[in-house]
């Protein structure tokens, strides 16, 4: 006989274990369920009947939101939705939540992280010195100061708010694009609002810190990266998709860019034989910016209340798609 209670399914985890969610959940009587879903069937199959559904990376994509019976919501481990079509969740009436204030300060730490390890060629020079050799491995003109140079930052949301924060100290110029914060908010931290094309003209590095829209996606193409100064470093700890890989891949090749520091890429995990993997000007990190104990903790637990609170009717705080 089927459980009259309502049931939470999770479509696929990288934690060790899903006991935090589990426990938060089955102590209100919940019905629970997770698998590591592959394929779109693998996820109808389990989100059919679900109450609420929670997901990591695996694409509620339009089919799999079609299924979807009885749904109160879709919970997504993270900020971003992009693995979620949230128009047709909306057209159904199904609220899709985010967790927005997740990891804030870890991904804003790793972009300082990654700007100061290219400026000042860390990995170079660690290398270097492992291969028995001693001084610069490098031209004097690639050990660049922060003060000497201009930052662009793309997106002023969480995350480029605390990257401006830390950047201020260093003493370097901070342009800032978001078409959708007004110049006042963005000036009164400090940095000045620019254009999209004022930005790439005069950054010195670039970090993006934007969401995956329509509108974002492969905003930096070939174009976008030929605008850049000869030189720049370019800095991704947001999404892969919103930089085209042909065109990051040749810009580094041609040496138009000077180093790149990515965290994401498209696609992932990036292929073992790309050839990025093998530039001494790239550094590469397994899409890990979000991780500390605590922030994951507080993910784990934010987004089972999320989904506790959709089954038991109850109002939900951080819903991205308009559904009330």
């Amino acid at each position: 006989m089927k459980s009259p209670n309502p049931k939470v399914v999770v479509t696929d985890w990288t934690f060790p274990d899903l006991s935090v969610e589990e426990r938060i959940l089955k102590a209100h009587g919940v019905e629970f369920e997770a698998r590591q879903c592959k394929t779109e069937a693998d996820l109808i199959d389990l989100c059919a009947d679900a109450d609420a559904v929670v997901t990591q990376f695996a694409r509620v994509n339009a089919n799999v939101v079609s299924a979807l019976r009885k749904a109160r919501a879709i919970v997504r481990y993270g900020i971003g939705v992009d693995n979620v079509d949230v128009d047709v969740a909306r057209a159904r009436g199904i609220p899709v939540c985010n967790v927005p204030d997740y990891c804030i300060d870890e991904v804003a730490d790793q972009t300082l992280a990654f700007i100061l390890a290219t400026t000042r060629q860390v990995l170079t020079l660690a290398n270097h010195l492992r291969g028995g050799k001693w001084g610069l491995a490098i031209p004097l003109s690639d050990m660049k100061a922060l003060r000497d140079l201009t930052v662009g930052i793309v997106g002023f949301g969480r995350i480029g708010r605390e990257v401006v924060k830390r950047l201020m100290p260093f003493k370097c110029a901070l342009h800032v694009f978001d078409p959708v914060v007004p110049a006042a908010e963005i000036e009164k931290l400090g940095a000045r609002a620019v254009g999209f094309e004022e930005l790439l003209n005069n950054a010195d590095v670039l970090t993006l810190h934007c969401p995956s829209t329509p509108q974002t996606r492969r905003l930096m193409n070939s174009e976008a990266f030929a605008t850049l100064k000869q030189g720049a470093i370019f800095i991704n700890v947001g999404r892969g998709d919103l930089a085209d890989p042909d065109a990051l891949t040749a810009a580094l090749q041609s040496g138009h860019l000077g180093a790149a520091a990515l965290d994401v890429f498209d696609p992932e995990p990036i292929p073992e034989n790309h050839p990025l993997r093998a530039m001494s000007n790239v550094l590469l990190s397994p899409h890990i910016a979000s991780c500390s104990v605590p922030a994951v903790k507080k993910l784990r637990e934010s987004v089972a209340n999320l989904a506790l609170a959709a089954v038991l009717g109850q109002p939900l705080l951080t819903v991205v798609n308009g559904v009330k």
